[in-house]
């Protein structure tokens, strides 16, 4: 079909794997535009990703599949939180390659950085954006990214998300054509060149109290929290007993450091988040970015008004740079602790519409693949960085006058 890429999208629920796939491809529209050459998907930790991407395969030979587990997707037709919820986007068109790595981990993440980009040299021409799905436990995210950068150069464009499960920091998956993984990342490199790629990420929490300083770590290792073993000052700072996980603390324990007042500016907030995925039986807390000695780090509160305060926001910055334009595909990566308390749970369908109506054209919401993950990949200062608790939106727009030439 030639370089120029076309998208097409599809979220459904379903317990049982082969249905899930047929309907997620029947509301992509397959059928009338044959096998992509590229399907993403994400899925909800109750399906398994090995046979739901043999399912893909079987309706569409030849697809190259490439998933991710996560606590819930979205798509065109809004937010799915349920076990069993999945949504795919399946791309057609040569302009856009592909690079997976494992072993990923938070020591080896500028290595396996460098390992991925150089897996994308071979595009006919250069990659200038790449949407980055990566393990969402034991990552040095600010490092893999500088890794990616040292071949591709600071210029190219990076979105997507880090996996999940049902935030509990156990254990996500990343699933390559196939095969299962722990500790892996895939790269999808666009180098078509009729497309341009906008991003922003938002979170709304507030800092407070008196921050715990970093007094010891390695790499992306928090081993001491103000001379104190990290995860057991963690665990008391936010009133939990000795015998907490991270199940008990990812909803509440959104670290926050302080941004330079630039930055902040242009992010609306102070802070940026960090999300504890992980500890060792050490105590170390297993961060998601390296994090200098001498850091400061505050705990955050939800502000239900300022989350949508922002988001607005955001959006406004992103359609002031694409003015009256309508994107091709929309990438999401979301926090689940994102939306309005009812019910004894957070609601995401408003925030969901809020952010999908002004890219919504004659009633129809672009091509869209979303989920709830442990973090979120975006641009801030004209670079590129990794968020934790945001929404960050990559929007895809086809250049004006493009021609894919």
């Amino acid at each position: 079909m030639g370089a120029m890429l076309s998208f097409c999208s599809g979220n459904t629920r379903s317990v049982n794997t082969q249905r899930a796939v047929l309907e997620a491809l029947e509301l992509a529209g397959i059928e009338r535009r044959g096998s992509p050459d590229l399907v993403l998907f994400n899925a909800a930790v109750g399906h398994d990703l090995a046979k739901l991407s043999a399912a893909i395969q079987a309706e569409c030979p030849g697809t190259r599949v490439l998933g991710a587990s996560c606590a819930g997707v979205v798509g065109r037709d809004g937010p799915g939180e349920s076990m069993h919820d999945i949504a795919l986007m399946a791309i057609h068109g040569e302009g856009a390659c592909i690079s997976h790595v494992d072993g990923l981990f938070g020591s080896s993440s500028y290595a396996k950085g460098v390992e991925l980009a150089e897996g994308l040299l071979a595009a006919p021409r250069p990659v200038h954006m790449l949407y980055l799905l990566a393990s969402g436990i034991d990552i040095a995210n600010d490092q893999l990214i500088a890794g990616i950068e040292s071949v591709l150069g600071p210029d190219v464009v990076i979105f997507g998300a880090t996996s999940s499960d049902q935030m509990q920091g156990v254990a996500t998956f990343q699933c390559i054509d196939g095969q299962l993984y722990k500790h892996a990342a895939f790269a999808v490199g666009i180098w078509d060149p009729s497309l341009e790629v906008e991003t922003q990420a938002s979170h709304g929490f507030v800092a407070v109290g008196t921050p715990l300083r970093v007094t010891r770590r390695e790499g992306n290792r928090i081993i001491e929290l103000n001379g104190q073993a990290a995860w057991p000052v963690f665990l008391e700072r936010l009133g939990l007993p000795p015998e907490a996980r991270e199940a008990d603390t990812i909803p509440i324990g959104a670290l926050a450091e302080a941004l330079p007042v630039a930055l902040a500016a242009e992010y609306g907030n102070d802070h940026i988040l960090r999300a504890v995925t992980h500890h060792s039986e050490q105590g170390e807390i297993i961060y998601a970015t390296a994090c200098a000695e001498g850091t400061d780090l505050w705990l955050t509160v939800r502000d239900e008004e300022r989350i949508f305060s922002d988001m607005e926001r955001m959006l406004q910055a992103m359609d002031s740079r694409q003015p009256g334009r309508t994107p091709v595909a929309v990438f999401h990566a979301d926090c689940l602790a994102r939306g309005r308390r009812l019910f004894a749970r957070v609601m995401k369908e408003e925030l969901v519409h809020l952010m999908q109506e002004p890219f919504t054209h004659e009633g129809a919401v672009p091509p869209w693949l979303g989920m709830y993950g442990f973090g979120e990949y975006a641009r801030l200062g004209g670079r590129n960085a990794y968020h934790n608790y945001t929404t960050a939106l990559a929007a895809l727009y086809r250049r004006n006058g493009a021609d894919g030439s």
